[in-house]
């Protein structure tokens, strides 16, 4: 298994031979210059909620790569208006089994959905 930090509250993990991706937010995060988002894999692109410091690099990874993203309902529906294709909607307390094992989304209390 493999971390990779990207800032703030993006990280991606490597295991079993995929790339999971959560809220990326590096493009317009000035502690993350170094970081060319171009370069950056995915097979999953995993959204906690809509905001934009945790959505601003999804639609541009997601059609480079084709990575399923997985999101709270709202937020799927926005990213598939954007033109992403492979998106996985999913209301909060839902679960799914995916490749690389099954997760649940967890109802949090936050100013988006």
């Amino acid at each position: 298994m493999k971390f990779t930090y990207y800032g703030h509250a993006c990280f991606a993990v490597q295991a079993g031979g995929k790339t999971l991706l959560f809220d990326p937010f590096i493009s317009p995060n000035p502690l993350a210059k170094k970081i060319d988002v171009s370069k950056v894999a995915a097979d999953f692109i995993l959204v906690s909620h809509g905001h934009g410091d945790h959505v601003a690099d999804v639609v541009e990874i997601a059609k480079r790569t084709g990575a399923k993203v997985i999101a709270p309902f709202e937020v799927g529906s926005w990213f598939e208006n954007k033109g992403v294709k492979n998106v996985q909607s999913m209301n909060h307390g839902g679960a799914a089994q995916l490749d690389f094992g099954r997760i649940k989304l967890t109802s949090a209390i936050h100013s988006s959905s």
